[in-house]
């Protein structure tokens, strides 16, 4: 397994231990991991710490050519909120564990240039088959049903 998507599973895994939903990322520049983290919205009662929100944060302030030049990588297809941070920083590859459970702004995201490759992994789809079947209404109130 890609050691980088590993580590995206892995901050989803430390959500999910913490009581929140496990979607994990990390953005890569240059091979090393610059910024990683996990959905904080339960833990935090956060509106906007998704998984993708969460490595940007902790990414902190880069020079858009390091952002530009970045791939990150993500559990879960990005929502319209992440998907909006990815196209304002100029990421241009995404790498997405897995788009069963959620289909996020993949189609935006391309349309704007940037590639998007969905891996279907199957650990990224069993964390979050088994934490929706778990936890449904957490799952409903971060998706806004």
């Amino acid at each position: 397994m890609d050691p980088f998507m590993q580590a995206a599973i892995d901050e989803a895994q430390k959500g999910l231990d913490e009581g929140g939903i496990p979607i994990g990322s990390v953005i890569v520049h240059d091979g090393q991991i610059i910024g990683r983290g996990h959905n904080r919205r339960v833990q935090e009662g956060s509106a906007i710490k998704h998984g993708e929100m969460d490595a940007l944060e902790n990414a902190g302030r880069q020079p858009a050519r390091v952002y530009r030049d970045a791939t990150l990588y993500t559990t879960l297809s990005p929502c319209a909120m992440c998907s909006g941070a990815i196209l304002l920083y100029g990421i241009r590859k995404v790498i997405v564990g897995e788009n069963e459970t959620f289909m996020g702004e993949e189609e935006l995201l391309r349309s704007r240039g940037v590639q998007v490759d969905v891996i279907h992994n199957a650990t990224c789809i069993g964390l979050m088959k088994q934490f929706i079947a778990d936890k449904p209404e957490l799952w409903n109130e971060d998706i806004g049903e």
